[in-house]
């Protein structure tokens, strides 16, 4: 999920020397049995939704502030604030909703006058952290135009995208149902220079049930995977913050766009909506030593 107000392409995995399938290398998730941390390593943050009602105001807020200029991208939607419509906890599950309506602009002055609503829930000054072992237990929605993301952000509202890193732990395009995308972008590798880092797979039930994408992240590689099966591994090869910029915190968002330059591609499904993005669980484990 691009951060930057500049125009989105499909991701395409390059040929880069920092980048290798992780086959070829002695990297590996962390071994584990089924719902337990990774070995050594300690849980410090999770959320496991057993609260109904609006998000956890002490661990969630919501990023709205381009509601009113337009979010980046092109996207269509208008993200609410504290809206059950858009985001709320039903039965132990976090529901992300998108949805087709038209908003009172007398109730919503950030109204940008979007035609369709959505959410993008975030840690940022709630929670944020350098390194460790990420985990969103999720069902994915696969309407035609709908753009979920589970991705990280750096902490520090200064830094401008993408000189601090952006790390797309799972990305999905509706007109795609069930491929699922991994990316990182950094000053020298970016979808606006086409250099971004990234690699794809099919994984049939995304939309059907429930998977665990996962992150790995150490001070010298990132490894992604989905349900403990690694998928994609970027290492550090040099030390420069223009290649890898991922030793600074940050945090957590989950979010549906709608449309945009590549979730829009084949169009919106109007009539499919709404689209749900449904999250059993959020954790954040670190080993001691990296604890923020």
């Amino acid at each position: 999920m691009i951060a930057a107000a500049v125009v989105s392409v499909q991701p395409a995995t390059t040929n880069d020397p920092a980048t290798q399938s992780p086959a070829k290398t002695s990297a590996s998730l962390p071994k584990q049995e089924p719902h337990r941390p990774p070995n050594g390593y300690e849980l410090v943050f999770s959320d496991e939704f057993n609260t109904d009602g609006l998000p956890d105001p002490k661990k969630w807020a919501y990023d709205t502030h381009r509601n009113k200029e337009g979010w980046y991208n092109n996207e269509l939607q208008y993200y609410a604030s504290e809206r059950k419509e858009n985001a709320r906890v039903e039965g132990g599950i976090l529901i992300i909703e998108a949805r087709k309506e038209t908003l009172d602009p007398a109730q919503f002055p950030d109204w940008g006058k979007q035609k369709y609503t959505s959410a993008r829930l975030f840690t940022q000054g709630k929670a944020a952290w350098t390194y460790g072992f990420y985990e969103v237990r999720a069902k994915l929605p696969c309407q035609r135009g709908t753009w979920p993301a589970i991705w990280t952000l750096p902490e520090d509202p200064d830094v401008v995208w993408p000189n601090g890193g952006e790390i797309d732990i799972m990305e999905h395009v509706g007109f795609e149902p069930g491929v699922i995308h991994h990316s990182i972008h950094t000053k020298a590798f970016n979808f606006g220079r086409g250099t971004q880092q990234t690699t794809s797979h099919t994984l049939e039930t995304a939309c059907t049930n429930f998977h665990r994408y996962q992150l790995l992240w150490t001070p010298e590689f990132l490894l992604f995977g989905v349900d403990d099966a690694p998928k994609f591994l970027f290492k550090k090869k040099k030390t420069s913050v223009s290649r890898w910029p991922f030793d600074k915190p940050q945090h957590l968002l989950l979010n549906i766009a709608i449309g945009g330059d590549w979730g829009g591609r084949k169009g919106i499904d109007v009539d499919a909506l709404p689209a749900r993005m449904e999250i059993d669980h959020v954790r954040v484990y670190q080993l001691p030593a990296s604890k923020d």
